[in-house]
Order: structure tokens, then sequence, then C-alpha cells
């Protein structure tokens, strides 16, 4: 006697399978996490620390003088000779423009206060030096 085979036939599945989605999902996230300091700094520079509030969200560039002392507009190495030029371009398109002023704690106070100069021969009424925030514990 033949014996009978089950003849039931397959359902499908119709569910999307999450996990792999939500791994991808993470993974991108904490990708950005990670990332998103890095990129915002920009150029590696030790800030001296002090205590300042948060500046509004406007449109900045930002000038960094390394240690070294060569200087930066945004990503851009920059000649200070070139500097009153390229500004007078930026203010141009832009007249509430604001420069943040990156300098490294190890120059000395004549780079910064060179730079300054340059910045009131050129005009730029709106200016931030920046630093790294305090913390809570120091007086």
């Amino acid at each position: 006697m033949p014996r009978k085979a089950a003849t039931r036939t397959l359902a499908q599945i119709s569910d999307i399978n999450m996990t792999p989605l939500m791994d991808l999902t993470f993974l991108l996230l904490i990708t950005f996490i990670i990332t998103f300091p890095l990129v915002e700094q920009g150029l590696p520079v030790h800030l001296p620390r002090a205590r300042a509030r948060e500046l509004p969200q406007t449109q900045t560039v930002t000038l960094t003088l390394n240690a070294s002392g060569r200087l930066f507009l945004d990503r851009t190495p920059l000649a200070l000779q070139d500097l009153d030029e390229t500004l007078a371009d930026l203010q141009r398109h832009n007249p509430d423009l604001t420069v943040l002023v990156r300098a490294d704690e190890s120059l000395g106070y004549g780079k910064v206060i060179q730079l300054l100069e340059k910045l009131h021969a050129c005009r730029v009424t709106r200016l931030a030096l920046v630093t790294r925030g305090m913390e809570k514990s120091m007086p």
C-alpha cells in the first residue's frame, strides 16, 4: 500500500524582515554621531579655555591660525596679504558676515593681534574669538 504524501501548499511569507534594516539604520546613526564632531572642528587647533555663551547660528566664516602660524579661511590656506581682498568679496555678498577667529593657544600674542589688526583694517564689524568651553568644576 503506497503511502500518501502530504500535499499541502506552502504559504507565502509576505512580511518584510526588519532586522537587517534596523541594523543598517543603527550603523549609519553611529557613523554620523562619531564623524560629525570631527567635521565640525575642521583643522586641529588647541584652543584656549574660557567661559563664553553660544553664538547664534548666522552666516559665518572661520579664520584659523594653527600652531605654526599658518592662516586658513575655513579649510583653505590663505596668505595674510590676501585676506583683505577675500573678506571684501565675502562682505559684498553678505554684509552681516560674522568672522570666527580660532588660534592655537601656543601662538604668541603678537600673531593674533596682527590678524585682528588686519580684520580691523578690512572693516570687519562682527567678530568672535573661539575658545574651548570651561568645565563647571573650574572657578
